[in-house]
């Protein structure tokens, strides 16, 4: 347990469930080895008290928070700035209190790219296929965009908010340069065309856990020879997706990198420090 004081800071995790989160955990762990006396706790929250807990946590003086589903691409309503590259993705998972200004940022593209880089695999100038268009995912193909993938079909349902995922995927595509675009997640020819065209295939969906557990957003047999296929969700840590995908002898990754990384790169913009990665990867993640 770290040593709690009346000087002790405080970070947290909002979003709705919360329950599943490594996050408390591994960045008080972090901020114990760093020997910054600050706590992380986790905060289900639901949108109708989104705006009250933004407030909230400015004047209780907390130092930061992380922010995820559902809250990813409404939060920046209530943000007095927001990073370049947070307002480029439409989403913000990391959030900075500084001088009473709540400062919205994204690290999960980061920490996607970085993740997947440190498995080995290299997207640069190749297609990837990504399914779902909500906040995790906006970041990861903005990301990948920016960090040179060649093309990249995202797959979404088509509901109440799929215009407005087209017309930021032609925002993304014009500010980059990268081939983007958007398909009904029905279109089961155009899934199996694009996944065979696709060096990385990325569930950036909830679809395989809590309960969805169990569940593939993807039909095992679409899944080709040479396909390596990411899943941004860690609990559980074998997704149906990658359970199918490891049957047919594919690469693949779990969400713990991403949340590693993504996690690091947050530390540093809350504390100014660099998370051991290292010794958190031996604790949490081995």
């Amino acid at each position: 347990m770290p040593n709690i004081s009346g000087c002790t800071k405080t970070i947290c995790l909002i979003g709705s469930p919360v329950e599943h989160s490594l996050s408390p955990a591994m960045h008080t762990f972090s901020f114990e080895q760093l020997g910054v006396d600050c706590v992380y706790l986790a905060y289900n929250v639901e949108p109708d008290q989104l705006e009250a807990a933004v407030n909230g946590m400015k004047e209780l003086g907390f130092l930061g928070y992380n922010v995820t589903m559902p809250h990813k691409t409404y939060i920046s309503r209530y943000m007095d700035e927001v990073s370049p590259a947070a307002e480029l993705m439409g989403a913000i998972n990391t959030v900075v209190i500084k001088d009473g200004k709540a400062i919205g940022h994204n690290t999960d593209g980061a920490g996607f790219m970085r993740n997947i880089k440190e498995n080995g695999v290299d997207v640069v100038g190749k297609k990837v296929t990504v399914m779902g268009a909500g906040g995790a995912a906006m970041a990861i193909y903005t990301q990948a965009a920016l960090d040179g993938v060649a093309a990249i079909d995202v797959y979404k349902r088509k509901n109440d908010s799929y215009d407005a995922a087209a017309e930021h995927i032609a925002h993304i595509a014009e500010k980059t340069g990268c081939n983007i675009r958007l398909v009904d997640m029905a279109d089961k020819d155009a899934m199996k065309a694009s996944i065979a065209e696709s060096v990385l295939l990325i569930n950036a969906t909830n679809v395989g856990m809590g309960d969805l557990e169990g569940i593939s957003v993807v039909p095992a047999e679409l899944l080709v020879e040479g396909l390596v296929v990411a899943d941004v969700i860690y609990v559980p840590r074998k997704t149906k997706l990658l359970e199918d995908a490891e049957a047919k002898g594919l690469k693949t990754i779990n969400g713990l990198g991403m949340l590693l990384w993504q996690a690091a790169i947050a530390e540093d913009i809350w504390v100014g420090k660099e998370m051991p990665t290292e010794l958190v990867q031996e604790k949490f993640f081995d």
